[in-house]
């Protein structure tokens, strides 16, 4: 009974414990394996006294004790007065939120390129493995780990504070920080790998992120992206069966989506298009998402979607945020207007370029279109190689459906 709580307690605390230990110990790596020490402890220790009455503060106060006899080991570090040791008994729970938060702005310190932040973050911060950041980009496993590990070693060598930025910094460090808690709720939303499709544990940490930062920078962006998250999560009951199948969107029951969410984010949506002045550019691209993502929460059936709201606010969108992965989803969306050889001739031209060569969506789409228009041969090669692209059991299992179907 003790050890599958602990395994709870690892599942939905660890990162935040970490958090603190990475403040406390000021090494990534160091603080990575007192985590493990301490949950190693705990294992041995709570069977035997029973579980603390506050287990994270155990868990800290153990993780940093741990970690200071590695470093005393080591020799990095001279023997510790009583007094530089923290008291963690019963530490105020704003603790862990504020130590989350001056660890995702450390690691998207403007000294570090974009992309060390990003995937510094989504690493250490939410615990994503490095395959699945991986995916986010785009970009090999290996190119990943090793901006990871110039990024930690340039943090530890400049000495980057571990801190929340003052009031006047934070406007530069937010868009980087918005896009982690994008790309986890992505994750969490169609896991790159896995049994499940959904990871319910990454997509309630990314809302949870995202209130915090709502909290601290209610900008728009901040605004557009908690809309984004809670309009897109309404659908989470009826995105698979019972059985973990995948259903479509066009075949969701549209009963199951929660209307208190959808409701939460068109107020949220509302706000951050309010909040510009009538001078100010375009909104923001997570806001434009929110607008899409409230299109499809409007629409009553699949049938009466508006696509060509879709499709003017993927043009906005493309405009201010290109990038391959948005040109497809607007294929997609003219491929509803227009039908599907219009889409097709678009998905067609962006595999050309090569950039989604390796995107098992594209040639997923591209299969699906094929397959409307009678191209039989066409769609089962591009379901072939999909199918041989995606490393997530469910959409392994709807796509060879699909291959028999054919």
């Amino acid at each position: 009974m003790i050890p599958a709580v602990i395994d709870g307690i690892y599942r939905a605390e660890s990162r935040r414990v970490l958090a603190t230990l990475i403040r406390l110990l000021g090494d990534f790596d160091l603080a990575e394996e007192a985590l493990h020490d301490a949950f190693r402890a705990a294992l041995e220790v709570w069977p035997r006294d029973g579980v603390p009455a506050n287990p994270m503060a155990w868990l800290v106060s153990t993780g940093r004790f741990k970690g200071i006899d590695a470093m005393r080991r080591r020799k990095r570090l001279q023997p510790l007065d009583a007094a530089q040791h923290m008291e963690t008994d019963q530490p105020d729970d704003h603790l862990f939120h504020d130590d989350q938060l001056r660890l995702i702005f450390t690691c998207c310190h403007p000294a570090l390129s974009r992309d060390a932040q990003v995937a510094l973050t989504l690493r250490e911060v939410c615990g994503l493995t490095t395959e699945a950041i991986a995916h986010s980009f785009l970009t090999p496993a290996p190119t990943i780990a090793q901006r990871i590990v110039r990024a930690k070693a340039k943090i530890r060598d400049a000495h980057i504070p571990y801190e929340i930025p003052s009031l006047a910094e934070l406007p530069a460090r937010l868009d980087t920080v918005l896009r982690v808690v994008y790309l986890v709720f992505n994750e969490g939303y169609s896991a790159s790998s896995g049994d499940t499709q959904v990871r319910a544990d990454l997509l309630g940490e990314a809302i949870r992120l995202g209130r915090l930062l709502l909290e601290l920078c209610p900008e728009p962006e901040s605004l557009g992206l908690m809309a984004l998250m809670q309009i897109t999560d309404s659908r989470r009951a009826a995105r698979v069966t019972a059985e973990g199948e995948i259903v479509l969107l066009e075949d969701q029951d549209r009963s199951l989506w929660n209307r208190t969410q959808i409701e939460e984010g068109q107020a949220l949506l509302e706000r951050a298009l309010s909040a510009r002045g009538s001078g100010e550019p375009a909104p923001g691209p997570y806001a434009i998402q929110a607008a899409i993502a409230a299109v499809h929460a409007e629409a009553r059936s699949a049938a009466a979607t508006d696509w060509s709201q879709i499709v003017a606010l993927y043009d906005l969108l493309a405009r201010i945020d290109p990038s391959p992965v948005i040109a497809l989803n607007r294929a997609v969306a003219v491929a509803m207007r227009d039908g599907a050889a219009a889409g097709l001739s678009l998905i067609d031209a962006i595999l050309i370029q090569g950039d989604l060569d390796e995107y098992h969506l594209a040639h997923a789409a591209r299969a699906d279109l094929c397959r409307r228009l009678g191209r039989i041969e066409e769609s089962r090669a591009a379901y072939q190689r999909a199918l041989a692209l995606t490393r997530q059991e469910p959409e392994r299992r709807f796509l060879a459906r699909r291959l028999r179907e054919l």
